[in-house]
């Protein structure tokens, strides 16, 4: 008696769980207390340029002496030190010239504390260095279990104390991907190249950016700091919430974020041909370019779902492929 009346009030149960929904939406005016999102997160390094790329200017001085040189600190050439220390008015002679040294040394490191040489601006600088921000994000159908289960897995497992680790679990999650590609169904991608400290602005909006669409991080896996936790869900609502939303489909949606030292063009995303050439590309990225990455995905927790309302209110820049 009690399963036949369970199946008779089951699609009325359905119904009044989709007005509490829609009651919610309109009335309560959070997304964070409809939308339980889980989330994972990958990532690690720092925006600092290889000491490789940037040397100091050296700065020598060799003691005055008859017939010796005095070579500026900081400037690549020196001139003849020729005038005796007496003579030509004696000591009168000595401490003009100290004085002459001393206003070209406080000179000269005047314009190397500047930034500036008898060259101009120093193109090696840090604060020159091109750096490059890079974004991949797919959409992909709730099947593509496989994939899930690698990025779950690479979560727990990934070295990512290591630029040479990072860009280990890059091009893994890259190849993870590629492998998927039936499962495809949107695509997005950003790319800006500019001068160090802006671009780790950049890089820090986009990656806030991400996580703020998460409830929680249920798996977070960052220089090599391996956290985990669940989302407390009332299996009754679980169950309800997936067979609505299974109607109107279900997906994962992995970004893929990067800072990289120089140049890093990625394709507009118009067909799945866009997306494969921008999921090589960010996953190539070699470890003596790769500065910071952040790999997020979501759902991430067991029974939590995606819907394509989801996708529309929170992913308005993905495009069909």
């Amino acid at each position: 008696m009690l399963s036949k009346l369970s199946v008779k009030l089951k699609p009325f149960l359905k119904i009044l769980f989709a007005c509490v929904l829609i009651s919610i939406l309109t009335f309560a005016h959070s997304d964070a207390a409809l939308a339980r999102r889980s989330g994972g997160r990958i990532g690690g390094g720092s925006f600092r340029v290889p000491s490789r790329s940037y040397s100091a200017p050296s700065r020598s001085y060799s003691s005055p002496s008859g017939g010796g040189y005095y070579r500026s600190p900081g400037w690549g050439f020196g001139f003849p030190f020729l005038i005796p220390f007496f003579g030509f008015g004696g000591g009168g002679s000595l401490f003009t010239l100290l004085i002459i040294i001393a206003l070209g040394s406080f000179l000269v490191r005047t314009l190397s504390n500047s930034g500036l040489s008898l060259g101009g601006n120093r193109e090696d600088s840090p604060r020159n260095t091109k750096v490059s921000v890079g974004k991949v994000q797919v959409g992909l159908l709730a099947e593509a279990r496989g994939l899930k289960a690698d990025l779950d897995r690479f979560g727990r497992s990934a070295d990512t104390g290591t630029s040479a680790g990072r860009a280990k679990v890059l091009q893994e999650v890259g190849l993870a991907l590629l492998r998927h590609p039936e499962y495809w169904v949107y695509g997005a991608t950003v790319s800006q190249t500019t001068v160090l400290e802006t671009a780790e602005a950049k890089f820090n909006q986009l990656a806030l950016s991400e996580r703020s669409k998460f409830s929680a991080e249920t798996l977070s896996n960052v220089d090599r700091q391996v956290q985990s936790g669940e989302m407390k869900i009332s299996s009754a609502v679980e169950d309800l919430a997936k067979e609505i939303r299974a109607e109107a489909g279900e997906y994962i949606i992995v970004t893929l974020l990067v800072g990289v030292e120089g140049k890093l063009e990625l394709p507009k995303i118009n067909s799945s041909d866009d997306l494969t050439q921008a999921i090589n590309t960010i996953g190539g990225v070699g470890s003596d370019r790769l500065l910071a990455l952040e790999i997020l995905w979501t759902p991430q927790a067991e029974g939590d779902t995606l819907s394509t309302d989801d996708i529309l209110a929170e992913y308005p820049d993905l495009k069909l492929v």
